[in-house]
């Protein structure tokens, strides 16, 4: 069973930038079905406005894949865990809403500052969720 995660808009933009680093990885094991990306309005609009100034074709067929292998999160609450960027908030509701095992991100100290905690939600960069949570495709 894919582990659901939510992956930060840094880590797409990472994993088109380089062939063979860990954000790579982690969106080969989202391609390959070992993890589930969790998608909500607001990321989805993160990734389409870094879609607009990346240059749209890598982006698209890019966001397309992903989209078909991940599931879709109605977030009906918002618990706002107060985080130091109140744009990082979503990341954070949409994790807790659809059961995300992690959140994958270069964006750590801004999401670790919360006042609401989550303590089964894990916040890792992606070399860190490799490590805890390798791709076994």
């Amino acid at each position: 069973m894919a582990i659901p995660i939510v992956v930060g808009t840094n880590v797409v933009v990472a994993a088109l930038r380089s062939s063979g680093g860990a954000a790579r990885q982690v969106i080969r094991g989202c391609l390959k079905g070992a993890y589930e990306p969790l998608f909500g309005p607001a990321l989805l609009a993160e990734y389409e406005y870094a879609a607009a100034s990346k240059g749209p074709t890598e982006w698209t067929d890019l966001l397309e894949a992903l989209a078909s292998v991940g599931r879709w999160v109605n977030v009906y609450y918002l618990w706002r865990p107060n985080l130091r960027d109140e744009a990082d908030n979503h990341l954070v509701e949409l994790a807790v809403a659809g059961g995300g095992a992690a959140i994958v991100t270069h964006n750590i100290r801004d999401l670790k500052s919360g006042e609401l905690l989550f303590p089964p939600l894990r916040v890792l960069t992606p070399a860190a969720f490799l490590r805890e949570y390798p791709c076994p495709l």
